[in-house]
């Protein structure tokens, strides 16, 4: 059929008022389509254009050729070029539309892209007089604008990959309405080339949909998906935040990495072949997927970049049917070959499933070379991610060969024990010796020595990311492939457990190790209790202990050390009380709690619990003194002294002497020189518990305010300028209890009188306390009693004193008398 063709020009110079208007309409093309196809036809003459330009200077104005969707679905093939004005050489310039009108559903002739009529030789610069044959009719095979799309390209380089990608995206069917892509180019036959390369990349059906313009002044207001325009119109694009691809200056910062379809099709039109994106195109796969692309281009030894050639090895291991044999030998020849030096991880991941996709499907010969390279790799670039595969890969002279080159490698580093070796390192290392058949026999005591603790350490660091650490996967494939490695680390992390038991529980929480066989085990065993224990038990911590203790499967008595695993899983970084204590000293004997070293728990459970003790009663000396926790961990004291005379020594020596003496200064008859042995082994203890201190202080001070006390202990205890333990006798000597005693019993308060004015010159700590005792507690109470009692006193003190003793009694209670009546007396003087 006869496509309608439209002629526009410009308004002629002088004709104020009138932009221009149709001169020739073909049948068809109604008047409100000639409204909307006016404001495209449109010319805008670039800026610095002279009024009169010479005919050179006519000729390198740019041409506008654009192609159109209108309202009605139909479509606008369309050229405006300036013209000069009828006036003839030296006249003005004007412009003249030619437009063909393509209704709705109509192919182009030729089912030609619309691109491709941008060298028509039909399209004319005048209004014609008659018929003229249609520009898109073009003549059969290439049109002039696919000549020299290579070397276009070629010349384009820096910019290739960005502008296709950009391409691809304004084509899509959803980018209706979108902004427009702006290509800068000096000539705008370039920009015609843009769109030529476009044609040929992308799929049909994306391609005509790229309407678009090769020079416009007004980038921003055009409808097309992509424009061209001149260097000195780039900036109101880029002002206005569209894509701008300035393809006329120099480089750009950035090539477009990172879309692996486009930077594919960038590399295929640099080496000169387009042929290949319609190869491609008939590979299964999404339209613009880089894999089918990167493919095709790889197996017609197309150099691509790491990107594309992961995308390549992924696509064919997803469709490993898709290829025949002499295109994947050819992409596994590409993928493997030894001039490329830019791999990169998510590559050989590719690549690993490519091969295990490939294997067993297709003959050694082929997959060899991948298996070379993946353990290569896991040898000399340290990804511990790969996916290694399988031991008959090697069985042949390819495994013999790679074996004799990595295996002297791999048994130097694991034989390294400098610095840290990273679990997924080592479990490469082990995986890829077995894989090739390397013997590491010898090393491998040491390897799994060093491999246990890094397996907790690293497990520790995980802990905030939850779920298994990130070795676990390979690290359980290797214990399933090694049966000798397995037993080996099994052996190790036992031996580590009682070190450090709760962070082997938590290693076996989130790594679920295969110890289920004949190996003993025991505190592996203790460690993976912990879990079920804590569920069902809750925090009884005795009955754990006894699970735990027989999760072990073994006596205490034959192996010590699990009472160290599980005081460790049961108590942690806590010392036990002293019920606990009990428990865990009687679990064995001496003998066995010295050999894993659990006595020092016992003696911190001593010493701790007679701080809870004291603190628990704070601010209650007296009342507490009776307290049966202070008892009992006394007495668990006193059996650690007993069993463990050489292990304990220094302050915890001290300290839990300092119990055993706290007790029998309440309950028994402590050796002589008690009062000098507090204050010794309060010293040694430093730094003693506060509230051991206090408690040893309390109990040694009430000993000397009790009437038996020796008068020896007492001297000791006066003349030792201890100020601490006086402010204690001080406190004590005021608490209800004595001041009741003082006021009821006379030979009480006979004996304090006597001891509070014993020792005048006990230097200086004493005889301030004692002054202020006989005043502000001894007076009170013996103004309290009746004259019978004061008698008493009086005399008690003469008997057990002196007659001067006596004496000053009387005159010490005279003075007290004398100073009650001397203020009585003054109080009546000042009433009168």
């Amino acid at each position: 059929m006869s496509l309608a063709q439209v002629h526009y020009s410009s308004a002629a110079p002088g004709d104020e008022g009138a932009a221009g208007r149709f001169t020739a309409v073909g049948p068809g093309v109604s008047g409100a389509l000639l409204a909307e196809i006016e404001p495209l036809v449109r010319y805008e003459l670039p800026g610095g254009v002279p009024d009169r330009p010479s005919d050179g200077e006519l000729r390198s104005l740019p041409q506008a050729f654009g192609y159109f969707v209108l309202s009605d679905g139909s479509r606008l093939v369309a050229r405006s070029a300036p013209v000069r004005d009828a006036g003839g050489a030296g006249s003005g310039v004007r412009f003249h539309a030619h437009a063909v009108h393509v209704p709705p559903g109509v192919p182009l002739p030729g089912d030609r892209l619309p691109v491709e009529a941008w060298r028509s030789p039909h399209w004319v610069a005048v209004t014609p007089g008659g018929a003229i044959p249609d520009p898109l009719a073009l003549p059969p095979g290439p049109a002039a604008v696919s000549e020299g799309l290579d070397d276009f390209a070629v010349s384009r380089g820096p910019w290739l990959a960005a502008v296709l990608a950009d391409l691809r995206r304004a084509s899509d069917a959803e980018a209706t309405g979108g902004r427009p892509v702006v290509l800068v180019e000096r000539q705008c036959a370039d920009v015609a080339r843009w769109l030529g390369l476009a044609s040929v990349t992308l799929p049909r059906e994306s391609a005509e949909r790229l309407t678009f313009t090769t020079y416009t002044r007004r980038p921003v207001s055009s409808a097309s998906r992509v424009v061209g325009v001149l260097p000195e119109d780039a900036a109101e694009a880029r002002a206005a935040g569209l894509r701008v691809h300035e393809c006329a200056g120099p480089s750009p910062a950035s090539d477009g990495k990172g879309d692996a379809w486009a930077a594919t099709a960038a590399r295929v039109w640099r080496s000169r072949s387009p042929e290949l994106f319609g190869e491609a195109r008939q590979l299964p796969g999404e339209p613009f997927a880089a894999g089918p692309l990167a493919v095709t281009a790889l197996c017609a030894g197309v150099m691509l970049g790491p990107d594309e050639r992961a995308a390549a090895a992924g696509w064919a291991a997803d469709r490993p049917y898709a290829l025949d044999a002499k295109r994947t030998g050819q992409l596994v020849e590409a993928l493997t070959s030894p001039g490329i030096d830019d791999r990169t991880g998510p590559e050989f991941d590719a690549v690993g499933r490519l091969f295990g996709a490939l294997e067993g499907r297709c003959p050694a010969s082929v997959t060899a070379p991948l298996a070379a390279m993946l353990v290569t790799e896991a040898v000399r670039g340290g990804n511990g991610s790969l996916e290694l595969p399988r031991r008959d890969a090697f069985a042949g002279p390819e495994g013999a060969e790679v074996a004799e080159r990595l295996g002297p490698e791999i048994l130097t580093e694991l034989a390294d024990t400098v610095g840290s070796r990273p679990v997924a390192r080592t479990v490469q290392l082990l995986r890829v010796a077995r894989l090739l058949g390397v013997d590491g026999t010898e090393s491998l005591p040491g390897v799994v020595g060093r491999l246990a603790p890094a397996l907790l350490t690293e497990t520790a660091a995980s802990a905030s990311h939850g779920g298994p650490p990130g070795f676990a996967p390979a690290l359980l494939e290797l214990l399933d492939e090694q049966f000798e490695v397995r037993t080996a680390l099994l052996g190790a992390l036992d031996r580590v457990a009682p070190e450090d038991p709760g962070a082997v529980a938590r290693f076996l929480e989130r790594v679920a190790l295969p110890f289920t066989g004949t190996q003993a085990l025991p505190h592996l065993r203790m460690c993976a209790e912990v879990p079920e224990a804590m569920a069902t038990l809750g925090g009884d911590r005795a009955a754990m202990w006894h699970r735990v203790l027989r999760a072990a499967g073994v006596s205490p008595f034959a192996e010590p050390l699990v009472l160290r695993t599980a005081a460790g899983l049961v108590w942690e970084d806590r010392a036990p009380t002293v019920e606990e204590a009990r428990l865990l000293l009687d679990a064995a004997t001496s003998d066995a709690h010295r050999a894993a070293g659990t006595w020092a728990r016992l003696v911190d459970a001593a010493l701790g619990a007679s701080a809870a003790a004291g603190a628990s009663a704070a601010g209650t000396p007296t009342a507490g003194t009776s307290t049966a926790g202070t008892d009992e961990a006394a007495g668990l004291a006193h059996d650690l002294l007993r069993g463990f005379p050489e292990e304990i020594g220094g302050r915890e020596r001290a300290g839990l002497l300092l119990l055993v003496l706290v007790r029998e200064l309440r309950t028994g008859a402590p050796e002589p020189g008690w009062a000098e042995r507090v204050r010794t082994l309060c010293a040694r203890a430093e730094p003693v518990e506060p509230a051991l201190r206090e408690r040893a202080h309390t109990a040694l001070v009430e000993r000397l305010l009790a009437p038996d006390r020796p008068g020896v202990e007492l001297y000791d205890f006066v003349h030792g300028e201890d100020a601490e333990l006086i402010a204690a006798y001080d406190r004590a000597a005021r608490t209800e209890t004595v001041r009741a005693r003082l006021r009821t019993q006379p030979a009480y308060a006979a004996d304090c009188f006597t001891v509070w004015t014993a020792h005048p010159h006990a230097g200086r700590a004493w005889p301030p306390v004692a002054a202020a005792l006989l005043d502000e507690i001894l007076r009170p109470a013996v103004r309290g009693m009746p004259a019978e009692a004061v008698a008493e006193v009086e005399e008690t003190v003469g008997r057990t004193g002196s007659s001067g003793r006596a004496d000053a009694f009387r005159d010490w209670n005279r003075s007290s008398a004398l100073g009650r009546l001397g203020r009585r007396i003054a109080g009546r003087v000042r009433r009168g």
